[in-house]
């Protein structure tokens, strides 16, 4: 029979659960995992949780800088404080098919920056501030900016396939996918959907999309549409794989097949 590790001359029959030392009953603290001995009991085990991991959502933050910034460049043109689409800049980098069949592959990218008027930008920024917020500490720095991007070319995508001749700009298209992203991220973790607001969110921006005029509807249908994918097959990889790596390369495959179908539908 084992004796006491701090007491040899006790014979016992319980070892910690944690060191695997013989404890006796003087020894012994319960613990939810069984039996500890004093020092192991002693141990505080570090919690995780959606507030400490990866603290700060650094890359909502630089996406809403860097739109803003692009704001405040356009607008003192008075290009963009009116809602104008007249203006050199957007003429240049906004998203539109002809000009993207031409060559200009990088309005599948530089539209997502670019908004028409104050509350344009507004509304987008407010909503990425509060789905950053959420989604970015659970996910991690990069994988949330991999969805974000992926998002923005299927918002592009579908905004070509549904008004290729359109003037189209803004961050909507991913922030839509972001709403995806969280939506599908959020069943696969057993979240009710419709009670934490995630669902109801969604419907009333589809809602708003279909019943307000000037929103371009493809790019926040395609937005949607990859977002989800991106998230879900983000979040079988970490799941099933325990690797984050084969959902980023799911997002980057994602993100080439949408600049490819865009360059097909321009």
């Amino acid at each position: 029979m084992a004796t006491c590790y701090r007491h040899p001359s006790r014979e016992t029959g319980v070892s910690c659960s944690n060191c695997g030392n013989p404890i006796c009953p003087d020894c012994m603290t319960a613990t939810p995992v069984g039996m500890r001995c004093p020092e192991c009991a002693r141990q505080k085990t570090r919690v995780r949780s959606a507030r400490t991991i990866a603290v700060d959502p650094i890359v909502t933050y630089a996406l809403i800088a860097i739109n803003v910034l692009v704001y405040i460049g356009t607008s003192s043109s008075g290009s963009a404080l009116g809602g104008s689409q007249g203006g050199s800049v957007y003429q240049n980098f906004a998203l539109n098919g002809p000009d993207v069949a031409a060559g200009d592959w990088w309005r599948l990218v530089t539209s997502g920056f670019l908004h028409y008027g104050l509350l344009h930008i507004a509304l987008n920024m407010y909503v990425l501030w509060w789905l950053g917020r959420e989604l970015e500490p659970s996910l991690g720095h990069v994988r949330f900016a991999a969805i974000y991007f992926a998002s923005m070319l299927c918002g592009s995508f579908g905004a070509l396939l549904i008004t290729p001749d359109s003037l189209t700009a803004g961050a909507s298209g991913a922030i839509f996918g972001l709403f995806g992203a969280a939506f599908m991220i959020g069943r696969a973790r057993g979240i009710d959907v419709m009670r934490n607001g995630i669902g109801p969110l969604i419907l009333f921006n589809l809602v708003f999309t279909f019943l307000v005029g000037g929103i371009s509807i493809g790019g926040h249908i395609g937005g949607l549409i990859g977002g989800g994918i991106a998230g879900a097959v983000m979040e079988y990889f970490a799941q099933r794989r325990g690797s984050t790596i084969p959902g980023l390369a799911a997002c980057v495959v994602l993100s080439a097949a949408a600049i490819a179908a865009s360059f097909a539908v321009a």
